[in-house]
């Protein structure tokens, strides 16, 4: 599918002012910098040659894997030399590089899954390699049977020997291993344990699992919880849930559903899922969004645009959130275009929770595009200082 062009003048870091579904993925890679996700030197000469092709996804492929295959070769040159920190930092971007290439490769064959399937090894020897944080390969298990493989993070900074635990979700397109590059540090740092679940449709669980989206995502919610009760180093009473983009159905849903959650983040809004994609079907491709069309029906294994809109029915939140009882903080950015802001502010009327708030991120503030990805350097402490609070960390 031909990338849909940006069009007015951009208030927002575009790489590629003609291609917003590119420029948005570069900025994602460049906010990941901070964490040590990626370096700008790296993403520029890929950019440069991505600029002669504009719009191709499989030149984007090629050119990302490429880079990707580049920097992992520096990580195990340096694993080989014994400089394990060295090294550690060449496979955390080597895995962010490779994923970002596979994100719009469809269908998802060979070359992509084997590409992702590398991108996950590169993210478990950075995490052997590095000194913190401390983190455990896991999986969690649904009641009915489906597997969900995760990282769970130790609290950093805190006495308490069970302290709370965050629970976090993908979105639509993204994995456990980016939503980590991006919160893992500043979770832990505030004495908070994380667990990052690959859930249905998403990241692993997906591609090694055939776990598909679904509606019920409370099955992944509650499995989560159920998980944690079974740990002695965690405060399993003191249970939030947060998760970005799609994840703003998710996390809501699960919050509502299961009311051991103690404390919910909608990293961006949704409302209704079945309108946000027919409304980007009706548009031909013209419409705002991070993946190709053909990534929704892959993730709901549909075939047509018929079938997925019937899948959809049920990714509504009206008379879900309506049932919150915890608190839940909203946030969006008023030029998201994406989601458009009317669906934050209907779903933050609609929560049935008393303590509840909405921060909106304007032109003036930054923070302005889809789930803050313009400057998430304010977004994310934000977000990550309320529930901490919250939870009592």
């Amino acid at each position: 599918m031909p990338s849909v062009k940006a069009t007015g003048k951009a208030e927002w870091f575009t790489y590629f002012p003609e291609d917003y579904r590119w420029s948005a993925s570069i900025c994602m890679l460049v906010s990941a910098a901070q964490w040590g996700g990626s370096d700008i030197g790296e993403v520029d000469r890929v950019g440069r040659a991505l600029r002669k092709r504009l719009g191709d996804d499989e030149h984007w492929f090629r050119e990302w894997i490429k880079m990707g295959g580049r920097v992992r070769a520096l990580g195990m040159s340096e694993e080989r030399k014994g400089n394990n920190l060295s090294a550690a930092a060449h496979y955390k971007r080597a895995c962010l590089y490779y994923q970002i290439g596979d994100r719009f490769r469809q269908p998802k064959d060979r070359k992509a899954l084997s590409a992702f399937r590398t991108s996950v090894d590169c993210f478990h020897r950075y995490l052997r390699l590095t000194d913190r944080p401390k983190t455990e390969h896991v999986a969690i298990s649904t009641l009915d049977g489906e597997t969900l493989p995760a990282y769970f993070v130790h609290a950093e900074n805190t006495l308490k020997a069970r302290p709370p635990v965050v629970v976090l979700f993908d979105g639509l397109d993204t994995s456990k291993e980016i939503v980590f590059i991006r919160a893992a540090d500043g979770l832990a740092r505030r004495g908070m344990s994380c667990l990052f679940v690959d859930g249905p449709g998403t990241g692993g669980a997906i591609r090694f699992h055939k776990s598909y989206l679904r509606h019920d995502y409370e099955a992944a919610g509650s499995a989560a919880i159920d998980y944690l009760e079974k740990r002695k180093d965690v405060n399993a009473k003191r249970v939030g849930i947060m998760a970005v983009s799609l994840g703003g159905y998710y996390a809501p849903r699960c919050a509502s559903m299961d009311h051991r959650f103690k404390a919910c983040v909608a990293w961006g809004a949704i409302w209704d899922y079945h309108a946000t994609w027919k409304g980007r079907f009706d548009a031909e491709g013209r419409a705002a969004q991070g993946v190709p069309t053909e990534y929704i029906h892959w993730v709901l294994n549909t075939k047509s645009q018929e079938e997925a809109l019937e899948k959809l029915q049920n990714f509504r939140l009206d008379g879900v959130v309506q049932r919150m009882r915890c608190p839940f903080l909203l946030t969006h950015g008023e030029d998201d275009r994406q989601v458009p802001l009317r669906d934050a502010k209907a779903l933050y009327r609609a929560a049935g929770s008393k303590d509840k708030s909405m921060k909106v991120y304007t032109r003036k503030t930054g923070g302005a595009q889809h789930c803050q990805n313009d400057y998430l350097s304010i977004g994310l402490p934000y977000m990550q200082d309320w529930i901490g609070k919250k939870l009592g960390a």
